[in-house]
């Protein structure tokens, strides 16, 4: 099977210029040249002319897909008294306290795809850094996931909301759909992403900002996207 996978991408690769195409084009290509036998995650990869080291540098911001991620994430809510009950009715698929701390310290449990927290289980939820930070799961405030409108949050993570955020190479990774989308879908939600990516850019970042854009599947190649237009369209 590995020697057939080889082939498959080797295959696909071929078929990818090395030069930056639009991203229409590149959304094409790289439908047009998968070969898994999944519905694929596509995603796009930003390399920025940030130095992450620094905090005032850091990259972070959440955006909601217009055409969402093609499945529904699943959403724990840790909260008290009537905010357990309003994140229930909007829609979370676990909620709890203390006890759903507990659960996840004692059991190491994360079948979840987002955490949203209220201010003052806040205490709590932070004993769950070594388990949720790694996941990039861990509530805060500036990503809305840490708020006593619990209702409005539920409602943003299952309607396609991401995180961004630079990882220690200066590299942003954000999911913007599925492979069987159709291309007008894919090239609107990452367009989304790159767009706020453009927007979130700090101030005391010098020279070029995005030296680097790549859409890709799962198994699929990465794909350049000449970021230019999108670039000219946020300045000012």
């Amino acid at each position: 099977m590995a020697t057939k996978s080889g082939k498959n991408i080797t295959k696909a690769r071929a078929q990818v210029e090395t030069r930056a195409y639009s991203l229409q084009d590149a959304v094409q290509l790289l439908q047009k040249v998968k070969y898994a036998k999944f519905d694929e995650t596509v995603e796009v990869t930003l390399r920025l002319g940030v130095d992450p080291k620094h905090a005032d540098q850091m990259v972070r911001g959440t955006v909601v897909l217009p055409h969402g991620l093609g499945k529904n994430k699943k959403v724990l809510v840790v909260a008290s008294g009537e905010k357990m009950r309003e994140a229930e009715a909007a829609g979370a698929d676990f909620v709890g306290g203390e006890d759903m701390v507990e659960k996840i310290q004692k059991e190491n449990w994360t079948d979840f795809d987002a955490v949203i927290s209220t201010p003052d289980m806040m205490k709590s939820v932070g004993r769950l850094g070594k388990v949720l930070g790694p996941r990039g799961l861990m509530p805060n405030p500036k990503t809305g996931t840490v708020t006593f409108d619990v209702a409005k949050a539920v409602a943003e993570v299952k309607a396609g909301k991401v995180e961004f955020r630079t990882d220690k190479t200066a590299l942003v990774h954000v999911p913007v759909g599925k492979i069987s989308f159709t291309p007008d879908k894919l090239v609107d939600n990452a367009t989304t992403v790159i767009t706020s990516v453009i927007k979130a850019k700090p101030p005391v970042a010098k020279g070029k900002y995005i030296k680097g854009c790549y859409i890709s599947s799962t198994m699929g190649p990465g794909v350049s996207i000449d970021t230019a237009a999108l670039e000219a369209a946020n300045k000012a």
